[in-house]
């Protein structure tokens, strides 16, 4: 977040991410309200691959929020049963199966790991994941994975996993006390924040950055809440989840 607080609102974003092929930014739906096929690629089930999924799911949700009709896919060479069962334990949506190129003039968007990029097409590189969780809380997972730039490693030691499950536990707690109080609109400098942020390459750290000074704030109870819940469509935390919940 600026020292001085949050920049003005955007009257039009544009979802932008770094071609790994070339290295230059790309608009992710360069036809407005035009088809955008996303098709994430993993060789078999680890947490590399699981990254990679999460990205492909993000990505999606993103092109969504700003109206894109997306086309989700799934190229797994090994263990698909198994990767898509990782997949939805991690709370990532169903993607079609196969990668037929879809109607023409289509957008096409490939989701690798960065030891996979191939020279066809726009390609999204995740790096890999290191020390990879065992038995860790699927929601903890996926918001330790989210808290990491994705061109960086992501080491999910047991000080990271305990982290994300400590800010996942207070934002959740956080957002059900907020929902008792009058519902207020997300401002609008913090919805243009949000925005700014994943229409940048994806910056999902920086979405997560704008939530903690949303937190710390002196905004409305209702707006925070709603903030939150708006964020959340692209997170996929469930953080309205203890709403009603005993406090």
């Amino acid at each position: 977040m600026p020292a001085d607080g949050l920049r003005p609102a955007y009257a039009h974003l544009v979802l932008r991410i770094i071609d790994a092929r070339t290295g230059d930014p790309v608009e992710a739906a360069p036809a407005r309200r035009g088809l955008t096929r996303v098709e994430a690629h993993v060789p078999g089930l680890d947490g590399t691959a699981l990254r990679v999924l999460l990205v492909a799911d993000t990505l999606v949700r993103a092109l969504e929020l700003g109206g894109t009709p997306v086309w989700a896919r799934l190229d797994a060479a090994r263990q698909r049963p198994e990767v898509r069962a990782g997949a939805a334990a991690l709370g990532i949506r169903p993607f079609e199966d196969g990668h037929d190129t879809g109607p023409g003039g289509t957008q096409v968007i490939h989701v690798v790991a960065e030891d996979q990029v191939t020279s066809v097409g726009v390609q999204l590189a995740v790096a890999p994941v290191e020390h990879p969780a065992e038995g860790a809380d699927p929601d903890v997972l996926r918001l330790a994975l989210l808290s990491r730039p994705r061109g960086l490693a992501a080491r999910l030691d047991a000080a990271a996993l305990q982290d994300a499950h400590d800010t996942l536990v207070r934002w959740r707690r956080a957002v059900a006390t907020w929902a008792r109080e009058p519902s207020r609109p997300v401002p609008d400098e913090v919805r243009a924040e949000l925005r700014a942020a994943w229409e940048d390459d994806l910056d999902v750290p920086g979405v997560l950055r704008v939530l903690s000074w949303v937190e710390a704030s002196d905004l409305p109870a209702g707006a925070r809440f709603e903030t939150y819940a708006y964020a959340d469509r692209l997170l996929g935390l469930e953080l309205t989840r203890d709403i009603g919940s005993p406090a």
